[in-house]
């Protein structure tokens, strides 16, 4: 199994707009009245949008000159790079289906997937002595403690040995990527260890097949953002089926503290109300499903993909930037060119998806006033067309 780890006037007036809030957002942050209390934090909660806003706090609050662990699991979803394209790492369709949420966090790095197979670790330093090798290394011997052979690549994902491949040499698989962010003089490396999570869900909610390549069946999305780097991938309870989530936790923070030296006693963290009702966490949870975050920041990409209908072959290629599309432009093959008034009737439905949002278009907005418009022949094309543009956009 493989998984990640890792215009027209009106089209400039909606991007500057976003830019406008992006800039508002970032200009000052919330207000808090909670204050960190210790260099070990343990949340309960399962709430991805909490535990992402507390590593958030805790990142911007705790002393600069001091190093913290956070530690947590999440009820299942997908968590994206802030620099990624949900549509090119998730399966959107099967996410609906299973009822998964995804997610855009605030560091860069590869997409993942959490359940509560899986435990979260964030390790936080000063920017002065960030060494990604060295925050690997305190859960390499976390693993080790717990009887796993692990080890940190040149990426610093941690890996154990595989099953033998035949007479080949062995396989080494994941375990856990790695992710950082740097803001200031304050840094911070964290990860997701797969202990016992479901690989299949896994899987399936990250196999999307957009993966750049113009043969005629597949479609290819370019993407300027970041993206993930597919690896093999195991569970550790493969390697030692004692191992749980609270073992994990307990070998991390004895491995963080023989690192720094820290004696403090982890703070166990409850989504109480005086989390969630203090104003950086209302804003912070508020955020991450926001449209203007969660697909507002994706960079931009171009989407190409081919169709064969029983009226001609048709190329489409649509181009968005931080979720509002630039351009949709539908070519009929040469052996239909012929046919004017139906490119004619294609080109008027790429003019109508311009300056909209990309997988947000509603039928009214592009179909009433075309169907209106065309000639016989053309409306049931540009009908078919656009129900199968609609479904590539929501996938």
């Amino acid at each position: 199994m493989f998984a990640s780890f890792r215009h027209v006037a009106s089209v400039l007036g909606v991007r500057s707009q976003a830019s406008i809030a992006l800039v508002r957002r970032f200009a000052s942050l919330p207000s808090t009245s909670l204050r960190p209390q210790s260099a070990i934090y343990v949340s309960t909660s399962t709430n991805p949008y909490f535990n992402l806003t507390l590593e958030d706090w805790l990142f911007r609050h705790y002393p600069a000159h001091a190093p913290l662990l956070l530690l947590y699991h999440d009820s299942p979803c997908v968590v994206i790079g802030r620099n990624q394209n949900p549509w090119k790492e998730v399966n959107l369709r099967v996410a609906r289906e299973k009822n998964v949420p995804w997610i855009r966090r605030r560091s860069g790095g590869g997409t993942v997937f959490h359940d509560l197979g899986n435990t979260n670790y964030s390790i936080h330093v000063p920017r002065t002595s960030f060494d990604r090798a060295k925050t690997a290394n305190i859960v390499v011997r976390a693993l080790r403690a717990l009887g796993v052979e692990g080890y940190a690549n040149e990426r610093n994902d941690i890996c154990v040995g595989g099953r033998k491949i035949g007479l080949l040499s062995e396989c080494d698989r994941h375990v856990s990527g790695a992710a950082y962010k740097i803001v200031s003089g304050r840094a911070y490396h964290h990860g997701t260890m797969l202990i016992s999570t479901r690989l299949d869900t896994l899987g399936d909610l990250l196999r999307v097949d957009k993966v750049g390549r113009l043969d005629g069946v597949h479609p290819t999305m370019n993407t300027r953002g970041v993206e993930s780097v597919r690896s093999p991938v195991c569970n550790l309870v493969e390697s030692n089926t004692r191992i749980t989530h609270e073992a994990f936790v307990e070998a991390v923070i004895t491995s963080f503290r023989e690192e720094y030296d820290v004696a403090d006693e982890p703070c166990v963290v409850e989504e109480t109300p005086e989390y969630v009702g203090d104003e950086y966490f209302k804003s912070g949870m508020a955020e991450l499903p926001r449209w203007d975050w969660a697909y507002g920041q994706t960079p931009e990409f171009e989407y190409v993909l081919k169709k064969r209908f029983g009226w001609g072959d048709v190329t489409c290629t649509i181009r968005s930037k931080h979720g509002i599309i630039l351009s949709s432009t539908s070519t009929l093959s040469a052996a239909t060119a012929s046919s004017t008034n139906i490119q004619a009737t294609l080109d008027e439905l790429g003019r109508r998806l311009e300056g909209r949002r990309y997988g947000f278009v509603q039928d009214a907005e592009v179909l009433s006033e075309l169907e209106y418009r065309s000639g016989e022949v053309a409306q049931s094309e540009v009908g078919e067309l656009w129900r199968w543009l609609k479904a590539e956009m929501r996938a």
